[in-house]
Parts: C-alpha cells; sequence; structure tokens
C-alpha cells in the first residue's frame, strides 16, 4: 500500500484546479491487473471502474479513451468518434514512453502530452467513476462530467454492446 500521503502527478493536478475527488487504495494483484479485478477488491462495480486505453491512428497520432472495465473496446466507433480512419492500440512497450504511466497505472490526468480523449458515454450513467490516479493500487473517484471538462474529453459510443 502506498503512504497515504503520497500525491499522484494526477491528484496534484486535480488539487491544483480545485476538482473534488476522493482515493481508494487497493492491495495491487501484479498477476492480474485489469479493471474488473480492481473493481472486486474495491467492491464497486465493473460499470463504474474506468481503464484507460491508449491508441494510435494511421498518422501515428495518439489518442486516449476510458471506458467501463467490464466493456471491450470497438475500434471502428473509436476511429469514428476521433475522425479517423483506422486507430489500434499501442504496443504495451511504449506505454511509458508516451504516456509517463505504467500497466494498471494509466489515467488520463497528467499525462506527458495532452492527448484528444475520449469516455465512454456511459460515465454518464453515474454520480461517480473511479480512474486510476496514475500508479497501481489507487483510483480516483469523480463525477464523470468533471473528468471530462478537466481533460477536455468528449463523451462517445466506444465499446461493443
Amino acid at each position: 500500500m502506498r503512504n497515504k500521503q503520497t500525491k499522484t502527478n494526477a491528484m496534484r493536478q486535480l488539487d491544483a484546479a480545485g476538482i473534488p475527488y476522493t482515493t481508494k487504495e487497493y492491495e495491487v494483484d501484479e498477476n492480474n491487473l485489469g479493471g474488473v479485478h480492481v473493481a472486486e477488491v474495491l467492491g464497486q462495480s465493473p460499470d463504474q471502474v474506468f481503464k484507460t486505453l491508449v491508441l494510435h491512428n494511421e498518422k501515428n497520432e495518439h489518442l486516449v479513451c476510458c471506458i467501463p472495465s467490464s466493456c471491450e473496446l470497438d475500434l471502428k466507433k473509436v476511429a469514428r468518434a476521433s475522425g479517423n480512419k483506422k486507430v489500434e492500440m499501442i504496443p504495451m512497450k511504449t506505454l511509458f514512453d508516451i504516456t509517463g504511466y505504467i500497466r494498471g497505472g494509466c489515467t488520463p490526468i497528467a499525462m506527458k502530452k495532452k492527448f484528444p480523449t475520449f469516455i465512454d458515454e456511459t460515465a454518464q450513467l453515474y454520480d461517480e467513476i473511479a480512474i486510476s490516479a496514475g500508479v497501481r493500487g489507487m483510483q480516483i473517484i469523480i463525477e464523470p462530467e468533471t473528468l471530462k471538462e478537466f481533460v477536455e474529453a468528449e463523451f462517445a459510443d466506444l465499446t461493443f454492446v
């Protein structure tokens, strides 16, 4: 577990902007970094625990998608929502260099660069959702609309039905 006083870059950015949020810590299972597992450990619905995925288009421009951990990304829907012909997931080995985050600790807040960001429209069904705080073992609990405005994202249909 992390020291409760330790703030991540994502938390510091939210604090600096005066954005309300809470955090939840959990014990990390290196063998199971999936969002559904995180939701189970936290006692939350996997539909409310969002995972952050990074993709690139045919010009190798990056974009970010936040989707419920219970869902799979629909690349055609993402391409449509982002105005691209084709998108695909980045190779996992490039995640840190592109975002500054590792698998299981990637968040749309405080990435190395600002990328076009899309949040699955189902987030709007909830008063709050959970996203990574930027490290494994900690989640930020935040209102979806607040997150959308802060990271300048768009709500869109991004997943398989």
